[in-house]
């Protein structure tokens, strides 16, 4: 069990890291100080699973270890010193992004294991650990939230999620099922954009 939990603190930090990027980056592009960039940040880094917490009834994360405001804080650093090539790392702020998405959202159904929910439970926690920070986001910036856009964000969690109730059912090592799981997501996430893949969009009359 403690080897999990050092395992899930490791996902949660570089995770923070990945969604305090894509948060900064998205403030840039809407030319916010460094304080609302910041505030961007930590709305995405924190807010996912700051809301999992909540309904977890645990004191949420980042209230017990000051790592998540630093780790923002560096965040906002290394966006300052590289603004002159945000243009040519467009594409890698999307990668983290992704990489956000899937670390969180493993975060999220191991902390729901860890006090005891089942997997339907801890699988919706991971999608929640993972997308909200980005709903957060959206709104802080006036955007139309990502999830609800016709791209595959948050179906991505979910079914990076499945992927690691069905090893966990084989019994499968945590480390391949973490890795599988990251995986899964984040190439489900990839080839949505790459290839324009989406969900069917609700039509009026």
């Amino acid at each position: 069990m403690e080897y999990e939990n050092i395992i899930q603190q490791i996902i949660e930090f570089l995770g923070t890291f990945a969604f305090a990027i894509s948060g900064i980056r998205h403030a840039a592009a809407k030319h916010f100080d460094w304080f609302g960039g910041y505030v961007c940040g930590i709305a995405v880094a924190i807010g996912g699973g700051t809301i999992r917490d909540v309904m977890l009834g645990v004191t949420p994360f980042w209230m017990t270890n000051p790592f998540y405001m630093i780790c923002t804080a560096l965040a906002l650093i290394f966006v300052i010193i590289f603004t002159k090539h945000m243009e040519g790392l467009r594409n890698t702020w999307f990668v983290f992004d992704t990489l956000g998405l899937a670390l969180f959202t493993i975060a999220g159904i191991q902390k729901s294991l860890l006090f005891g929910q089942p997997y339907w439970v801890a699988i919706i926690m991971g999608c929640i650990t993972g997308s909200a920070g980005g709903v957060i986001r959206d709104i802080l910036l006036n955007n139309v939230p990502v999830i609800f856009h016709k791209e595959i964000y948050a179906m991505a969690a979910v079914l990076g999620g499945i992927t690691y109730w069905l090893l966990d059912i084989l019994m499968v090592p945590i480390e391949a099922t973490v890795i599988a799981s990251f995986m899964v997501t984040c190439l489900i996430r990839f080839l949505a954009v790459r290839y324009h893949l989406s969900l069917p969009t609700l039509k009026d009359e």
